[in-house]
C-alpha cells in the first residue's frame, strides 16, 4: 500500500490544514515563534509517516513514525500554550484536539501493525 493511501498520512494532512488556518490570525510579532513552530511541527508528522513507509526495513519505519508521534506531542503542547495566550478559543482549541487525538489513535494503530513484523 502506497502511504498517500493511509487513513493516518490522509488525517495528519488534515491536522495540518487545521493548523494553518487556525494560525492564521496569531498575531504578527509570533510569525518567527508560535507560529513558525506549529506550522513546522505539523508539517513534520505526515513528513516523517512519509518518509517511515519509504524505509526498507520495520524497524526504519518505526523510528520514523515514533517522531511523527512525537511531533504531535509537541504540537499538542504548542496549541495549550497558544490557548493560554488567548490565541485559541476553546472551541477552536477542541476541534484541533479532536484531530489530534484521531491522528494519534491511528499513529498508534500503525505502529503496533509495523511492530509486529
Amino acid at each position: 500500500m502506497e502511504y498517500i493511501e493511509l487513513d493516518v498520512w490522509k488525517e495528519s494532512r488534515e491536522l495540518v490544514k487545521l493548523v494553518y488556518d487556525l494560525t492564521k490570525v496569531f498575531p504578527k510579532e509570533e510569525i518567527y515563534g508560535l507560529t513558525n513552530q506549529i506550522r513546522r511541527c505539523s508539517c513534520s508528522i505526515p513528513s516523517n509517516i512519509a518518509e517511515g513507509c519509504g524505509r526498507k526495513t520495520p524497524n526504519d519505519t518505526i523510528r520514523f513514525l515514533y517522531i511523527a508521534r512525537g511531533s504531535l506531542y509537541e504540537l499538542e503542547t504548542q496549541l495549550y500554550l497558544s490557548f493560554d495566550q488567548e490565541y485559541l478559543s476553546q472551541k477552536e482549541l477542541d476541534l484541533i484536539l479532536s484531530q489530534i487525538v484521531l491522528c494519534k489513535k491511528l499513529l498508534n494503530g500503525f505502529i503496533n501493525y509495523y511492530g509486529s513484523f
